[in-house]
């Protein structure tokens, strides 16, 4: 071996090394707002909430320069409900992201939970919400899956343009190997005022260990995938930018209603075969943005549960970390579909909803 490849091992192998510099910052979110929905029995609510734009949250990032090109990084971000103060409601220490990795000239690799490429796709490439207030896409699109645990991830250097992302989830289900484990991936390609994304999603749905007496036919015959393919694209036309997105989804938990209009009524089943569709648009004048999209749910099965969402929104730029916004959205569901109008962090009951607040980062 090489000197200059065992000091490189040497500096991977030991972070503390005297050379190193480590900056450790702390981040986080303060999202609260009115919610006001109408369209469901128990209606019409009018409620304070806690992260609308953005879900409210705590963190703690660091990095370390490891020399030769390489630096280890680590994230641990937890949830907070700014209307109650409570911590997030999941009762993990870090229930956002918990992850440490290392990245060089080579690209990243990653161990921990972790956002899935096809929710980066949705929030960051497809969405002028991004995923937040009552114009958020998921309302209606796809997203099976917001985080990844047990994930390992690599992330490649961006080459001309190009980069790609592989991310696999451990099931650890005893008993059966592939019970819970995920796969994840995306291919990104960037030029200018140009951004296009394309992810892959693959879930497996089943959970339970295998019984001890089961035959390998059997586990098969109960294992169950979701898969979700998103292509997504935005382009900055300087006065405007445009968003598109298309995605299909495919088998038992691709496309879950992650809202029900009608608490009291009979939940009707998710879709196991549905497209989607996403064209919208962000329109930036000084420290205004107007924003407004339409979403399409197109439900493939004999029930044939179609919607569609119309929204649009308004951000006021107070500096660079404080804004407030509001919206307005409506879904019309189709053949007793149950769709309903959420938020960021928040879970709607209504088919229409207006939500108003203020977000400051930190």
């Amino acid at each position: 071996m090489k000197k200059e490849s065992f000091l490189l091992a040497l500096t991977m192998l030991a972070p503390w090394a005297a050379h190193a510099q480590t900056s450790v910052a702390i981040y986080g979110v303060a999202d609260a707002g009115v919610v006001v929905e109408h369209g469901c029995s128990a209606c019409p609510v009018t409620k304070l909430s806690s992260g609308i734009a953005s879900p409210s949250r705590l963190g703690f990032r660091g990095t370390e320069d490891l020399g030769a090109g390489m630096s280890a990084k680590f994230v641990l971000e937890t949830g907070v409900l700014l209307d109650t103060g409570m911590n997030n409601p999941t009762g993990l220490a870090f229930d956002r992201q918990a992850y440490v990795g290392l990245y060089g000239d080579y690209g990243g690799v990653s161990f921990g939970r972790q956002y899935t490429p096809q929710f980066i796709t949705l929030t960051v490439f497809a969405d002028p919400f991004h995923t937040g207030m009552a114009g958020n896409a998921r309302n209606l699109m796809a997203s099976p899956a917001t985080r990844m645990n047990n994930t390992l991830e690599y992330t490649s250097p961006n080459v001309g343009g190009l980069s790609a992302e592989l991310a696999y989830g451990f099931g650890e289900v005893a008993g059966n190997l592939g019970a819970g484990r995920a796969l994840g991936t995306a291919l990104t390609y960037t030029n200018g005022p140009l951004n296009l994304r394309l992810a892959y999603h693959d879930q497996n749905t089943t959970i339970t260990a295998a019984p001890a007496t089961a035959t390998v036919a059997a586990i098969a015959a109960r294992d169950t995938d979701a898969t979700n393919l998103l292509a997504a694209a935005n382009y900055n036309f300087g006065v405007f930018t445009g968003y598109f997105a298309y995605a299909k989804n495919s088998g038992i938990g691709s496309s879950p209603v992650p809202v029900i209009v009608a608490p009291s009524a009979p939940v009707p089943p998710a879709s196991t075969d549905s497209r989607d569709a996403l064209i919208g648009v962000s329109v930036p004048y000084g420290i205004h943005t107007f924003i407004a999209s339409y979403v399409r749910k197109d439900d493939r099965t004999a029930a044939n549960q179609d919607a569609d969402q119309i929204a649009v929104g308004y951000q006021y730029a107070f500096s660079k970390r404080t804004d407030l916004y509001t919206s307005y959205a409506r879904i019309n569901n189709r053949n007793g579909a149950s769709y309903a109008v959420g938020s960021g962090a928040t879970l709607g009951v209504g088919r229409i909803a207006l939500n108003a607040g203020v977000r400051h980062t930190f």
